[in-house]
């Protein structure tokens, strides 16, 4: 059994009902004028519920250093930081012990707090100019850029982080087993990229051909709604699957909701 909380732009808590455990993945916290909601929870709630902090990126709504650097020395504070490797230094700078960072890579296997995590490769970038890759270039040979399989409470959910599809995608993911994919669907496009240096996701049609291609089960959009100048509509995504992937299920989340699956990754 998973319950899943949208927190917010791709910020997720997955958590385990019967364990306990809760896996937060990409929490965007800090307030923001320009947000068309604010988070649900801040940095001394996250610190005080999370197990593990998984950040897919640079880019602040992913790696949210105000909210991370107050989370890190907050009472009760005990998780587990894990993200890309180039960036564990950044994380060290936040106040975080050592041995609470975990640089991670594509083809890792962590095993924490009775939780396992499979970094994947994500086709993204820090500027357009130097999208759309892995970052390799940026970071000395190693991946920039990740996404994650997260096996929690039975399921095992594959959160894109920011990412474009990539050739041998299908192939490295599917072979994780996921069974539920959160996957951003607000797009790219010249105007974004060349007037505000926005770096795109997937589409909606896009994620849609992903999520089939992998054989999950559900496919919950995310990156889609919480800023005005960078959207994506869920109802193109929910139409589009209907008609051309009917076995997929499609969970449009509501801000700040909770949602029980009861899939199990047999």
């Amino acid at each position: 059994m998973l319950e899943l909380w949208w927190l917010g732009q791709a910020g997720f808590r997955l958590h385990d009902p019967r364990s306990g455990v809760r896996v937060f993945c990409d929490p965007f916290l800090t307030p923001d004028e320009f947000r068309r909601w604010q988070a649900p929870i801040d940095p001394a709630a996250l610190a005080r519920e999370a197990d593990m902090v998984l950040v897919s990126h640079q880019h602040i709504d992913h790696f949210d250093q105000p909210a991370l650097r107050a989370a890190a020395t907050a009472e009760g504070s005990h998780f587990t930081l894990v993200l890309p490797r180039p960036l564990v230094s950044d994380a060290l700078a936040l106040g975080f012990a050592a041995d609470r960072v975990v640089g991670a890579q594509p083809g890792d296997s962590l095993a924490i707090d009775g939780v396992n995590v499979w970094p994947v490769p994500a086709s993204h970038g820090v500027d357009v100019v130097d999208a759309y890759n892995f970052g390799e270039a940026l970071s000395e040979g190693l991946v920039r850029y990740l996404g994650f399989v997260v096996e929690i409470g039975g399921a095992r959910v594959y959160h894109a982080g920011d990412c474009i599809p990539y050739a041998g995608q299908v192939d490295r993911v599917r072979a994780l087993r996921p069974n539920v994919a959160c996957l951003p669907i607000n797009g790219r496009d010249f105007y974004r990229e060349s007037e505000h240096n926005i770096v795109g996701n997937m589409d909606s049609r896009e994620a849609a051909r992903l999520a089939h291609d992998l054989g999950v089960d559900v496919l919950v959009p995310m990156h889609w709604e919480l800023f005005e100048t960078n959207r994506g509509y869920p109802g193109d995504l929910v139409a589009h699957v209907a008609e051309r992937y009917p076995s997929l299920s499609v969970l449009v989340m509501g801000r700040g909701a909770r949602v029980t699956l009861g899939l199990e990754r047999v």
